[in-house]
């Protein structure tokens, strides 16, 4: 019983772990572009969950500063002020990446990446 309220006291850390393996096979194993796009998506977007897991505290509020005499215990705020610069990054890679692949495909005719390096080999060889 001690191991299952373990599990229950960390399981943002766990699906936090979970996803980024999720992302890190993806990105791993899949030779389609698009894909290991997505599992880039799935690694940053598990980063962000394991900085909100952080960043909570156990019976915290909100850090709205209200006059009040009790002693309040707060959220940290800073891991989610770095989760919106972190989404921004992602974000951006993402189009930067989404838009490298068009041009990809209109060079080679595929977004498969060992097709493409097939085909540069092809080239390299005939020059």
């Amino acid at each position: 019983m001690n191991i299952l309220n373990l599990l229950l006291d960390h399981i943002n850390y766990i699906g936090a772990v979970a996803l980024f393996i999720i992302g890190l096979h993806t990105v791993v194993t899949h030779r389609n572009l698009i894909k290991r796009i997505l599992g880039v998506n799935i690694m940053g977007t598990s980063v962000f969950l394991f900085f909100i897991a952080i960043g909570n505290v156990a019976l915290g509020q909100p850090p709205i500063i209200i006059e009040t005499g009790e002693n309040v215990i707060y959220i940290n705020p800073l891991p989610s002020v770095l989760i919106l610069t972190g989404i921004v990054v992602v974000v951006s890679m993402t189009v930067y990446s989404l838009s490298l692949i068009i041009r990809i495909y209109q060079t080679y005719g595929t977004i498969d990446q060992e097709e493409i390096v097939r085909i540069q080999n092809e080239e390299n060889t005939y020059d």
